[in-house]
């Protein structure tokens, strides 16, 4: 597979209570987290584009610019899109909406970076050693 400006991808799920504002602690009420929000645009982008990157890379977040529209109550169905819509190199851009069974609930911009995995973990670990 090629990477490719274009690509799409969509990731579907339920809010679940484990995934309500209360539960994650983002906010006091049963309804869908924004963090929980991100994080399924986060895997719809992850998703699109890892089986193109090279062998030995993976892709790591960078940066994220959303809005959260519209509440969604626990046990509605949501499902998160998302367009790769610009490559620079190492950097990538998404396009990201999400949607529960009564329309639009999210939506914005999301960059990502092609990392050599044994690298990106050396440097992660590095930071482990300095106690």
């Amino acid at each position: 597979m090629e990477l490719k400006v274009g690509m799409t991808y969509q990731y579907s799920s339920i809010a679940t209570p484990e995934r309500s504002a209360r539960a994650m602690g983002s906010g006091g009420l049963p309804v869908f987290a924004t963090p929980a929000l991100v994080a399924m645009m986060e895997c719809a982008c992850y998703n699109c584009v890892k089986e193109a990157v090279p062998e030995g890379s993976t892709t790591v977040g960078t940066a994220l610019n959303i809005k959260h529209l519209s509440a969604t109550p626990e046990g509605m169905n949501i499902t998160a899109e998302c367009e790769l819509i610009e490559i620079d190199r190492r950097r990538l851009t998404f396009r990201v909406a999400a949607f529960d069974e009564c329309g639009k609930i999210g939506e914005g911009t999301h960059e990502r970076f092609i990392v050599d995995v044994e690298k990106f973990m050396e440097n992660a670990n590095f930071k482990g050693d300095k106690e």
